[in-house]
């Protein structure tokens, strides 16, 4: 099978449009949630997703967004576009928010947005965050988001992290450790490398690639100032950051 793995959308269709186009003939297509917030077309991104026949999970900014977790947490800004997000959302848009469950295991993998322990919540960028999340997924694979960076955590005595540029590859075809593997951003990458990133699984072969798509940044960042959401979320769309 090739499988298609995306995260983070943040409600920007351009980035999401470019990624679709790019990845071609899949066999399934994952998301591993924050579809909307801080970017301007929430419906879109959501429709789009449903039109794809996207297998999906709920990330903290899709909860926030129908009033199913607080924003006290938040920083300013991404309250800020939580707000403004919850304030467009169609009824068919929330219906299809509130349907995403925090966890799904399909074959060997198990698909949540933040980590396997706290699976809308938890960022995992260190190895020992990581260690602590192999004991909280019985499959040989996990997917995660959240923290916009793609990467890759081997399990073993020492868990091994990587970051993984455009183009990397990972093999596990005479390797028998576990991973957790983040695909990156489509919507706002935050690893310097502002284009849309995705993750490409090829079952038969045993192989993750990680891929980076170029999209039209000043479109988006464009409809972001008409439509209000504060400048700097706009602004960090140039920078990956």
């Amino acid at each position: 099978m090739r499988i298609a793995v995306i995260s983070d959308v943040h409600s920007n269709l351009a980035a999401l449009e470019a990624v679709l186009a790019d990845l071609g003939a899949v066999d399934a297509l994952w998301c591993l949630g924050d579809s909307v917030g801080y970017g301007p077309e929430p419906n879109a991104c959501t429709a789009r997703l449903e039109q794809a026949g996207a297998l999906a999970v709920a990330g903290n900014h899709d909860r926030a967004a129908i009033g199913r977790l607080a924003i006290e947490d938040f920083n300013p800004l991404a309250a800020a576009a939580v707000r403004w997000t919850a304030e467009q959302l169609t009824p068919r848009s929330r219906q299809y928010l509130a349907a995403l469950p925090e966890r799904r295991a399909e074959g060997q993998w198990t698909l949540v947005h933040g980590s396997p322990r706290v699976p809308v919540l938890e960022y995992l960028f260190s190895p020992a965050a990581a260690a602590e999340s192999f004991a909280h997924f019985a499959t040989r694979f996990c997917l995660v988001g959240h923290t916009h960076v793609p990467i890759a955590f081997a399990g073993g005595r020492r868990v091994a992290a990587e970051y993984m540029g455009a183009d990397a590859t990972l093999s596990w075809a005479e390797d028998e450790r576990r991973y957790i593997l983040n695909p990156g951003s489509v919507g706002q990458p935050r690893d310097q490398d502002p284009r849309a990133a995705y993750l490409v699984l090829d079952t038969e072969r045993c192989q993750a690639t990680w891929r980076r798509v170029e999209y039209s940044i000043a479109a988006t960042q464009a409809l972001m100032a008409q439509r209000g959401l504060p400048r700097p979320l706009a602004e960090r769309l140039s920078h990956g950051w």
